[in-house]
């Protein structure tokens, strides 16, 4: 009896003994929460980001993603957004507790890479499959030093807002009045040839004159006559400004936030280079050229257009002045969808409205806007790359709206249809937009050069700003003191409106 039980003692402690090995080869800590056999052994991946909106959205991802895959499963965690990075870093070097994927703005990739806390993806032919639909900014928002380091998620950007419902109004106003001038032509012609007034009157139209109101035009018809309407340059707009018979509640034709850079990049977006198009190559910085004087000073002239006091305005006041019905025109960002579509749910705006891509400024100088794209990022000390990835391209092939009716955020590919067209109108200027650079290098510049724009606004001159602007980014770059050649003043002037 006791040689059997010593037989048995022994067995147990071979059986433990090779427990112990297999775990000890299979590199997995017994602290896991992992079953070693069954169905039931998956791998965890956890993903962190610091965004509350997407919870939901992410959260029904993950349990879609845990019930497809018999190999891994996702855990999620909103986490704060203070030193995220930092955060990320020190949990990964320290801890046991840290992502395998996390969302962070694209800017931040270069310190990401260098912190080791993201390497290149493990399939880059996902990103350049046409069918994936990639624009190049989207593409140029994940790339450093020719290797994709991130997949982009979801971005943000600006443009054009209008109030269709005024330029509806406007459309068939003009028309109103060439019919009124036709019929006056020709009563006038047929009172010339002494002939009867009421056989003009009698003329058959099909078009009541009456009022504006009156004018009988199809929606489809309409809708193309608007979108015919639309401002293709910056001038335009001050030409409609000139001729519009404005709405009592109209207080400005054209108004945005000009102290947030975001807003006013346009202006220069087409000239100014900041790394390269991948905002990732320190060698290439063009900040004062002729370009971007004359952009700036067509920015100086519009002030005595569009008189906006930096003192009373903010992007919270261009959005609630247009949902208010107080402006025409506006640069805003994809939110503002949903803030119209609330205020119209709750009664408080009646008008209709649109979204166009950015007009140029003339005929001579074009416009792009700013983006920023919101990444999902493989961290480099993750023991599962693999799995890691394939969440990742998981996430990236929803192609439905349902991103946005549950987090308010924009894809960054372009397979999906919005029911929206608005939204749709963001995903095409984002796709020609000039990604945020990530070069740490020039973290600060963006706050020069918006303090750059708050000055030419107020009169500065144009010149002398965007060159010690210039020398000033340069220096912080290389360390030596720059003098830039000095360049002729700018020859561009807004055409007067007639």
């Amino acid at each position: 009896m006791r040689i059997r039980s010593r037989l048995l003692g022994a067995v147990l402690i071979i059986a433990l003994l090779l427990a112990a090995f297999y775990y000890a080869m299979s590199g997995q800590k017994l602290s896991e929460e992992k079953a070693i056999f069954g169905a039931g052994s998956k791998t965890t991946i956890k993903l962190w980001y610091t965004d509350e909106a997407l919870t939901d959205y992410l959260t029904a991802k993950a349990v879609e993603y845990n019930n497809l895959n018999s190999r891994a499963r996702v855990e999620l965690s909103c986490v704060s957004g203070l030193e995220y990075l930092e955060e990320i870093n020190r949990a990964s070097v320290d801890q046991d507790d840290y992502p395998d994927v996390f969302i962070t703005t694209h800017d931040n990739l270069e310190k990401a890479y260098l912190a080791g806390l993201s390497g290149e993806i493990d399939d880059p032919s996902f990103l350049m499959d046409e069918a994936n639909g990639y624009s190049e900014a989207a593409l140029n928002s994940v790339k450093y030093k020719d290797k994709f380091i991130a997949y982009p998620y979801y971005f943000e950007t600006s443009s054009l807002v209008y109030n269709k419902t005024y330029l509806e109004d406007e459309v068939k106003a003009k028309i109103q009045a060439e019919i009124d001038a036709a019929e006056g032509e020709a009563a006038q012609a047929a009172v010339d040839e002494e002939e009867p007034t009421e056989d003009v009157e009698g003329m058959d139209s099909d078009i009541s004159t009456a009022d504006t109101s009156e004018v009988e035009m199809s929606q489809e018809e309409l809708d193309k006559a608007v979108t015919e309407s639309l401002p293709a340059t910056i001038e335009d707009i001050l030409v409609f400004a000139d001729n519009y018979n404005a709405p009592e509640a109209v207080e400005s034709v054209f108004e945005w936030d000009v102290t947030d850079v975001f807003y006013n990049y346009f202006f220069v977006g087409n000239y100014l280079n900041v790394g390269g198009p991948a905002g990732d190559d320190i060698s290439q910085i063009d900040v004062y050229n002729q370009n971007t004087i004359n952009c700036m000073s067509f920015y100086q002239q519009l002030n005595q257009f569009f008189a906006i006091d930096e003192d009373a305005v903010n992007y919270e006041k261009v959005v609630q002045d247009f949902i208010d019905g107080k402006t025409v025109f506006t640069v805003a960002t994809s939110d503002v969808v949903s803030k119209i579509e609330e205020a119209k749910a709750e009664g408080k705006c009646s008008f209709d409205y649109g979204v166009a891509t950015m007009p140029s400024l003339n005929e001579t100088y074009l416009t792009r806007t700013m983006s920023v794209t919101n990444c999902l990022v493989i961290n480099g000390y993750s023991e599962h790359e693999k799995e890691a990835n394939s969440f990742a391209r998981f996430l990236c092939n929803e192609n439905t709206d349902n991103m946005y009716t549950m987090s308010g955020k924009l894809l960054a590919h372009s397979k999906v249809a919005y029911e929206n067209a608005s939204l749709s109108a963001f995903s095409d200027v984002y796709a020609n937009s000039v990604p945020m650079p990530k070069l740490m290098a020039t973290s600060n510049f963006w706050v020069q050069l918006e303090i750059a724009f708050a000055n030419i606004w107020d009169g500065e001159n144009v010149n002398d700003t965007l060159r010690q602007l210039s020398e000033s980014v340069k220096l912080q770059i290389g360390g030596e003191e720059v003098h830039e050649e000095v360049l002729p003043d700018a020859t561009v002037t807004i055409t007067e409106a007639e």
